[in-house]
């Protein structure tokens, strides 16, 4: 069970590129959008199967918020390749800087032995979920070609990005006041 578990995560991590190539080099959008959903789907997938069955692991524990991130970073530099739409470009590049000082926290809370500074909460699993449903939004606008979900995305995007800043505050206090 323990090696399905991982094989899960790691799928999460090669669909990322290929839905990057399928949506900006061959505007195959459909497919990006199954492929999309079929990955955010494993991000739910394989923690429930690694406490289902008790098959955690530390490097699981390690992988699955890279896995997370390298799906989002892929999906996301298509969104924004897609759309060239620089609204869009703003709310990724602040995505991706957040991504980045979280990452740093999360060293500098595990060389400080205050790794629970970082542990994830509901919010941030409320953010990722936010943003996994506004990129299969942006997919589907794509693959009908309907103007009025991809606003709708910019929308849910942006309800993510504010979801996103306040756990990243959030995740600063708890390093910096309780470190």
């Amino acid at each position: 069970m323990k090696k399905l578990v991982l094989a899960i995560t790691l799928t999460r991590i090669f669909l990322g590129p290929i839905i990057f190539l399928l949506s900006v080099f061959i505007e195959a959008y459909f497919l990006s959008l199954l492929l999309f959903f079929l990955a955010a789907l494993t991000d739910y997938l394989d923690g429930k199967l690694a406490r289902t069955y008790k098959v955690t692991s530390r490097f699981g524990a390690m992988l699955d918020p890279i896995a997370d991130k390298l799906l989002l970073v892929f999906a996301l530099l298509s969104i924004l390749l897609i759309t060239n739409n620089s609204f869009i470009g703003l709310m990724v590049a602040i995505i991706l800087a957040r991504e980045i000082w979280i990452a740093g926290l999360r060293e500098y809370a595990s060389e400080q032995n205050n790794s629970h500074a970082t542990t994830v909460t509901f919010l941030a699993k409320s953010k990722t979920s936010v943003q996994f449903i506004a990129i299969t939004m942006y997919y589907f606008s794509f693959s009908t070609d309907q103007a009025m979900i991809t606003f709708l995305a910019n929308f849910v995007l942006f309800l993510a990005l504010i979801l996103g800043l306040q756990t990243a505050i959030n995740y600063t206090k708890n390093i910096f006041t309780k470190g």
